[in-house]
């Protein structure tokens, strides 16, 4: 049975534990302490060394039926900030922060939704294929735990990754590619009052750049962003250097191409007209995906749906998340729902009886892949 107040209790365990990126080590404790409490082991990956942090990502194997392809299960452990000393508080079925910091629900109702998947299925000896449970690290800052990944230890033919929006049966089927920018614009210091013609002024330089780029939702398919600025230490002195940083989205490899294009050429003409000097790094944070309404993974999650008598739908995402990697290394993945409003923001909540849908959709999809497989 798949008990709403019981996965209440244990996602407020899981968001009390401190878990911002790259510092995961005491949610994955509590999460393999969870699973040895199934019976299920689990142990920590590589990963640290690669991405830096305190944790590898944490990774655990569930035999299944013969025959049946083995499925991934994915949730990360990680959270934006402010994420430290969360503080849940419930009202009725609803979940939110006190207000000071996130919620966490993003990811850690998907972490919630997994073990109760697990439990429910082990508890009532229900048949399922064969499990890659994969929580992952370091996923909000450029989804690195699960590129460092040893997908050569893995079997998995399809994956679910829970970390979805809020309304039952969206099934997330694609999302973009992304670059992040990092621009150092390096002017000329000079006094400001003495003799401010002597100097070249870098945040100008990086704010007429920025004015020259197309900006936010560019269409249907793409966005951009500038998100970071930092510049000048004094009021009194022309900035020498200002660092800036930014982002690009799109599910058109054309279109994001020539969206990097236009946001490294604004700046190169910017320091040119200033004689400013200006250096961009440009990096391919993750590749888009498009599952098809017949790939496997994708069906057998839109017939488990309409089993429980919600209504599936398929949606293109905004936002990158594990599933970049996984398709992108060859294992076809989507994204369920898991209840989560506001996420990122100091205003999330989750509502329970959301996150249990969740969980019996899961379980209910992992049940169709056995029985089919029998």
């Amino acid at each position: 049975m798949i008990d709403p107040q019981a996965m209440m209790s244990e996602f407020c365990e899981l968001v009390r534990v401190d878990s911002p990126s790259l510092r995961e080590a005491g949610v994955a404790a509590l999460i393999h302490d969870r699973l040895a409490e199934m019976g299920v082991e689990s142990y920590i990956d590589q990963a640290a060394a690669t991405v830096g942090g305190n944790s590898g990502n944490l990774i655990a194997h569930v035999p299944g039926i013969p025959g049946a392809p083995t499925v991934l299960l994915n949730a990360h452990m990680d959270t934006v900030e402010p994420g430290c000393g969360i503080c849940p508080s419930i009202d009725g079925t609803r979940v939110c922060s006190s207000g000071a910091t996130v919620l966490g629900a993003d990811d850690k109702a998907g972490c919630t939704i997994i073990l109760g998947t697990l439990r429910h299925l082990l508890d009532e000896r229900l048949p399922h294929p064969p499990l890659e449970v994969v929580f992952t690290v370091a996923e909000e800052i450029g989804l690195v735990g699960a590129q460092a990944l040893d997908f050569g230890a893995l079997k998995a033919k399809m994956g679910y990754v829970l970390d979805g929006g809020r309304t039952m049966g969206v099934i997330t089927h694609a999302a973009p590619s992304a670059y992040k920018f990092e621009w150092e614009v390096r002017g000329v210091a000079a006094h400001a009052g003495v003799c401010p013609e002597r100097g070249i002024n870098s945040i100008r330089v990086a704010a007429e750049a920025i004015a020259e780029m197309p900006l936010g939702r560019l269409d249907a398919e793409t966005t951009a962003n500038i998100g970071v600025i930092r510049g000048g230490d004094a009021t009194n002195i022309v900035p020498e250097l200002t660092r800036v940083r930014g982002e690009a989205r799109s599910h058109s490899d054309a279109k994001l191409e020539r969206q990097r294009g236009l946001m490294v050429r604004a700046f190169e003409q910017a320091a040119q007209r200033h004689r400013a000097s200006v250096e961009a790094q440009v990096t391919s944070t993750y590749r888009s995906f498009d599952v098809a309404r017949e790939e496997p993974v994708l069906d057998y999650a839109w017939r488990a749906c309409e089993r429980l008598d919600f209504e599936p739908q398929m949606e293109r995402g905004g936002g990158g998340s594990d599933a970049n990697v996984f398709n992108e290394r060859g294992i076809p993945s989507v994204i369920l729902a898991t209840g989560p409003a506001d996420v990122h923001t100091v205003n999330e909540s989750v509502d329970v009886e959301r996150m249990a849908e969740s969980a019996r959709w899961l379980s209910e999809t992992l049940v169709l892949i056995a029985e089919e497989a029998q």
